[in-house]
């Protein structure tokens, strides 16, 4: 592993909620239980490793392996809107907040001309379709994002 290629995990239940949340059902729903940081150069060579780290987090979630496949894409598509933008020697960051039975992924470069992908495209309809929630999002430093949400099957079938 490289200065420019890191991945950090953090303690297991390190972002919970409160006690009392934990024990109520919509609240346990939204709870995050781990949250894992992937961040590497901004280099299309590197996505491998995104999707990969993608499934392997959405199995732990016990998401369908249609839906598995469906975030690898969609990960993969974010990355590629937004490595468009992103200047060059910088880094791509790939955040996963994994929740009881939802996972949300931020994926963020730094942009030399930071703008919002359009929502208008035939790229963002793909990408909505296999996330399920997308949302894109300016930041400090000159950082864009795309946000995805996707909850898995047996969460809808309670």
């Amino acid at each position: 592993m490289t200065e420019d290629t890191a991945a950090t995990t953090a303690v297991p239940g390190q972002r919970e909620t409160g006690t009392a949340q934990r024990d109520t059902g919509a609240a346990a729903e939204r709870e995050t239980r781990d949250h894992v940081t992937v961040c590497m150069p901004a280099e299309g060579a590197y996505l491998s490793v995104l999707r990969t780290a993608t499934a392997g987090l959405a199995a732990r979630l016990d998401f369908t392996l249609d839906e598995i496949e469906d975030l690898r894409i969609a990960v993969d598509e974010a990355c590629a809107m937004l490595l468009a933008q992103a200047i060059p020697g910088t880094n791509l960051e790939c955040a996963f907040d994994l929740g009881v039975d939802l996972m949300t992924i931020t994926v963020s470069v730094t942009a030399a001309e930071p703008s919002l992908p359009a929502k208008d495209t035939f790229a963002w309809t793909v990408l909505s379709a296999l996330a399920g929630t997308v949302d894109s999002q300016l930041g400090a430093d000159d950082q864009v994002s795309i946000v995805l949400r996707k909850r898995g099957e047996a969460s809808r079938s309670r």
